[in-house]
């Protein structure tokens, strides 16, 4: 196989199923855990968006014209309470009206530990899966991303809302009964919600009272020691598939966070060990 990466595909079981896309072909990886896997950089970077050759990835895949044009690259998608729609300064307002004036969820997942984030309703339960979680729960239903993330600051004066990843791939965080800690967090921001709910509407936010969601992963052996590979140092990454968890491949001889390289050209080769 050879083609451009992009971030994983996965799906929700018993255990997480995942999908390696290179180009347009796909390779099953759960099935290859215990086999040897090889991932070689050709040296080229195409944009995910336009598809020119680029020397630098930006914003996970692009070149530096469409990081500079395009509102998925724009700051207000890792900081959603600095969205600047409403002042009609949107990049590209059609993409905005259907990635971020549509419902998002709040919720509390247990990662490397107890953390609050956000995400569309169409991400649920993928966004989870792509930060590793084992443990999830919804506990807003907001009408927009900048609603998401005015909620999500409030409850990051208290919890953290960022995923130590060299922890979270160690192994499963211990198990947190995340309905007890809402109904300890929501009394604690009850001020800023009820401010929120003034500012833009009695139905903006919707209290959700839904069960946890258990998240497991195709791991075979968690490693002790965190070692990254990285394409832009190393050409070839290569060895036995110990497991996947978030985005990351885990292989005998370190870890790749496959997103981070989105719109590399690699080639795949796989053979038993």
């Amino acid at each position: 196989m050879q083609g451009t990466l992009s971030k994983m595909r996965s799906s929700l079981g018993d255990v997480v199923s995942y999908q390696l896309l290179v180009g347009d072909q796909t390779l099953d990886l759960n099935p290859l855990i215990g086999q040897h896997l090889q991932l070689t950089f050709s040296g080229n970077i195409f944009c995910d968006a336009c598809g020119r050759k680029t020397k630098k990835s930006y914003s996970q895949g692009h070149c530096f014209p469409c990081m500079k044009k395009l509102a998925r690259c724009d700051m207000c998608v890792m900081k959603p309470e600095t969205c600047h729609y409403a002042q009609g300064t949107c990049r590209e307002p059609e993409w905005g009206d259907s990635h971020c004036m549509v419902p998002h969820y709040v919720y509390l997942s247990n990662t490397s530990g107890l953390k609050v984030g956000i995400t569309r309703h169409s991400q649920i339960p993928t966004r989870w899966i792509d930060q590793g979680a084992t443990q999830a729960l919804p506990i807003l239903k907001v009408k927009n991303r900048h609603l998401s993330g005015l909620a999500e600051v409030a409850l990051a004066e208290f919890i953290a809302d960022k995923t130590n990843w060299r922890a979270m791939l160690k192994g499963d965080a211990a198990s947190i009964d995340l309905t007890a800690e809402a109904e300890k967090l929501l009394p604690a921001i009850e001020e800023k919600l009820q401010d929120l709910l003034l500012h833009f509407g009695a139905d903006s936010i919707e209290r959700l009272n839904q069960d946890i969601v258990e998240i497991a992963y195709p791991v075979s052996l968690y490693p002790k020691k965190i070692q990254s590979h990285n394409f832009d140092k190393e050409p070839v990454v290569e060895g036995i598939l110990l497991g996947i968890k978030g985005q990351y491949l885990i292989f005998d001889t370190g870890v790749i966070n496959v997103r981070k390289f989105t719109s590399y050209e690699v080639s795949v080769q796989t053979r038993s060990a």
